[in-house]
């Protein structure tokens, strides 16, 4: 089925091709500026910092629907091994397997691409099966240290999670800004609770793979007109999952990675922050994100720590 006209009318009111050049390769986190970090130390307070990574462990988040996605295989390859001889300091080394997205991660701006293109007009076929991503690699994301703003839109709507069927609207993210008292402004990197991980967290991988909340294909505008850098969820799919609009699969990924120019995160850990924002009144915080570089990669994992 080819993208409706709905789609690219929302792909052209989000472009940002060419807002930084044609060689541009970090799109939104250009945002980042020294200017936004140094106002992002500000929201320090006192120094408590929470993990929102979920452990790296084989039985992980990916259900094998994904083909290649394979949770962490962690292998020994030496145990106390004395190798200058007996008596002499040992070492044990590992090695582990895995999908670059398997458990919480960045999606990089090649991760999808759509009508052949990649952000800022770059082929889809700049992705090689030999060299990954040339251009526009995860290794290309620039240390994504910011202020990050939680958008707890389930405790906006009074529940721990919301259920498998609701697309996360632009009014929904309005009203989890309202309570957390703190505008979106250019620069931040949004993270949107739906409390989906729950389900995770009490052993249920299935349920929490599908039916899955997630964002709408509203929502882009919504931080396009915000100048948001990135955004992240506790989600396995990012947006609604099955998709809102029957037929119509991934165009928030397609709409936020290569019209955008935007990372986007899955499986966030974000209920220890919830609690923590509602404890402490205040939902914006200094946020470390930073993607592994691995170069020609279309995601990396990541281990976020928000500084309350």
């Amino acid at each position: 089925m080819p993208l409706p006209q709905e789609f690219h009318d929302i792909a052209r009111r989000v472009n940002n091709w060419g807002r930084w050049g044609p060689d541009d390769e970090l799109g939104t986190l250009n945002l980042i500026t020294p200017d936004v970090v140094r106002a992002a130390t500000a929201t320090v307070r006192t120094g408590r910092r929470i993990p929102l990574a979920l452990p790296l462990r084989q039985d992980g988040v990916q259900t094998g629907a994904i083909p290649g996605r394979v949770n962490p295989l962690h292998t020994m390859v030496a145990i106390n091994h004395e190798i200058f001889g007996p008596g002499t300091v040992a070492t044990s080394d590992d090695t582990v397997t895995m999908g670059l997205q398997a458990a919480t991660h960045w999606d990089g701006l090649t991760h999808v691409s759509h009508s052949g293109r990649l952000y800022n007009g770059r082929p889809a076929d700049t992705v090689t099966a030999h060299r990954g991503a040339t251009a526009l690699g995860i290794e290309k994301a620039t240390p994504i240290l910011s202020r990050g703003v939680l958008l707890d839109v389930a405790r906006a709507h009074s529940t721990d999670r919301l259920p498998g069927g609701h697309a996360v609207t632009p009014e929904d993210l309005e009203a989890a800004e309202e309570l957390a008292g703190t505008a979106v402004r250019c620069g931040d990197v949004v993270l949107v609770r739906t409390g989906q991980l729950r389900h995770y967290l009490a052993g249920d991988r299935e349920a929490y793979a599908f039916p899955s909340p997630g964002l709408s294909v509203r929502t882009p505008e919504w931080f396009h007109a915000r100048e948001v850098a990135a955004v992240a969820n506790d989600t396995l799919t990012f947006e609604i999952f099955p998709p809102e609009v029957e037929g119509l699969w991934m165009p928030v990924h397609a709409l936020h990675l290569v019209e955008m120019g935007m990372l986007q995160g899955q499986n966030w850990n974000l209920e220890e922050l919830s609690a923590a924002c509602a404890q402490e009144g205040r939902y914006a915080f200094l946020l470390s994100a930073v993607a592994e570089p691995f170069v020609g990669g279309t995601g990396s994992p990541v281990a976020p720590v928000a500084v309350l």
